[in-house]
């Protein structure tokens, strides 16, 4: 076993039996008598869509921010500040917004953040091949074997990276660090922001003993439900129940079920792509029947997703409709293409035909995503039948590089200026309402000409 030692987070330097720092003064010191024998990591941006904001804009440092929808949409990411008025990702922002009213709210910006997601990727695949991504602000890392690579134990790795993120990309990660990835992942969220925290072998057992079953990945609501009203609510009570009692509660998994809740977990670290879908949605402030209101909603959906699917070097061979009635009834409808695409009017085509077979009634929330991805030298063959294939990639390459440079709003297709122009048209009729409700009382009757 390496005995480690204590070092400093923020410098590196060696601690010893310091309280700080003997190098920089710093009190974050990473001492744990395993650190340097475990070599699987999970790292977890902070707040990141928020943090990515108050990156951009400084006057934001110190208020709480919310990246989210309109008054019915959810909450996408909460800053720490929100977080401690109780705000909460997937929160309602109408009650997101009681907790906190004086939140800074800002719409969701994907290219933005895919942008910075994929300059962390880089970083991490300097440390190693391993990198398992799970979404666009978390990996899984296997640092088995870099020692030799990098002169240091995979525990220093990890913590100069972090400091790279932070002074090359400007914002913070939690690291978890232990023997298998499902202790690295809880790992990651007990010192959040700016953490390091590290569970080892010997203390696994006992730390996972009191903890409630749904911490396991794969135990929903349902689930947890199910196996409380057998008595099981914590790990303990897992390790406790017979295996064959286990098996006809939870099925199949309940071998691995016990296994995690004494700690192991035989999971690798794969490198391959993880991410299964591109997709993107919007809720409505008020619902919406119009089809020619929905069908500019759905290209300039169609548009976001293309451009994540351009910037994540992949295509997708299946597209996915999404809906929401007024009553929160979700449907999906999917349908295959010829071949996997990256364009964003392929992607339109397909989901404006999955609308047509569609009852003409209001809707909540549209969405569209792509799935089934391919390497995106795959992406749109030269086709006999279609031979606008070859223009329409060329077109939208030259879209990004314009909004890479001038920004989102550089480049406006006909379809996304229509639904603007209306959206526009609509806020000033209800500010032109509410000014004529507001005065009505005061002023003679009138009649309109045109």
């Amino acid at each position: 076993m390496q005995d480690l030692g204590a070092f400093c987070r923020d410098c590196g330097a060696a601690a010893g039996h310091h309280t700080r720092c003997p190098a920089c003064g710093s009190p974050r010191l990473l001492r744990h008598p395993e650190v340097g024998n475990l070599s699987i990591a999970h790292v977890d941006c902070d707040a990141f869509f928020a943090t990515i904001e108050k990156r951009d804009d400084p006057s934001l440092r110190d208020k709480p921010v919310i990246i989210g929808g309109g008054k019915r949409g959810v909450v996408s990411t909460a800053c720490y500040i929100a977080r401690i008025n109780g705000v909460r990702s997937a929160m309602p922002m109408f009650k997101a917004l009681k907790l906190c009213p004086n939140a800074v709210v800002i719409k969701p910006n994907g290219d933005k953040y895919s942008k910075v997601g994929r300059e962390v990727r880089h970083l991490m695949q300097e440390l190693t091949p391993l990198v398992q991504p799970v979404s666009i602000d978390e990996a899984f890392l296997d640092l088995s074997g870099t020692q030799r690579l990098h002169g240091m134990a995979p525990a220093q790795t990890l913590a100069r990276f972090a400091r790279r993120v932070e002074a090359e990309i400007g914002i913070t990660v939690s690291v978890g660090l232990s023997y298998n990835k499902f202790l690295a992942k809880i790992a990651s969220d007990l010192d959040k922001p700016r953490g390091f925290a590290v569970i080892g072998r010997a203390e696994a057992k006992e730390f996972l003993g009191e903890k409630p079953v749904s911490i396991l990945p794969g135990i929903g609501k349902a689930t947890e439900e199910r196996l409380a009203a057998k008595g099981i609510r914590t790990l303990s009570d897992v390790r406790r129940t017979d295996l064959k009692d286990l098996a006809r509660i939870y099925g199949n998994g309940a071998d691995k079920l016990l296994r995690m809740a004494l700690g192991e977990d035989d999971r690798p670290v794969r490198s391959e792509r993880d991410r299964k879908s591109v997709s993107a949605e919007t809720t409505f402030d008020a619902d919406i029947s119009e089809r020619e209101f929905l069908e500019a909603t759905l290209w300039r959906l169609s548009e976001r997703v293309a451009r994540r699917l351009r910037y994540e070097g992949v295509g997708g061979a299946s597209v996915t409709l999404k809906l929401k009635t007024p009553d929160f009834r979700q449907r999906t409808r999917a349908t295959l293409l010829p071949a996997p695409t990256r364009l964003a009017k392929r992607i339109f085509d397909a989901g404006r035909e999955l609308l047509r077979h569609e009852p003409a009634e209001p809707f909540r929330l549209i969405g569209i995503g792509v799935a089934d991805l391919h390497p995106l030298e795959d992406a749109d063959p030269p086709d006999l039948v279609d031979t606008t294939s070859k223009r329409h990639v060329s077109l939208e390459g030259a879209e990004d590089r314009l909004r890479d440079r001038f920004g989102d709003t550089a480049v406006t297709r006909g379809t996304s200026f229509a639904l603007q122009l209306r959206r526009e048209k609509e806020r000033a009729q209800r500010q032109s309402e509410s000014g004529n409700s507001s005065n009505s009382t005061n002023r003679p009757s009138t009649t309109k000409v045109p």
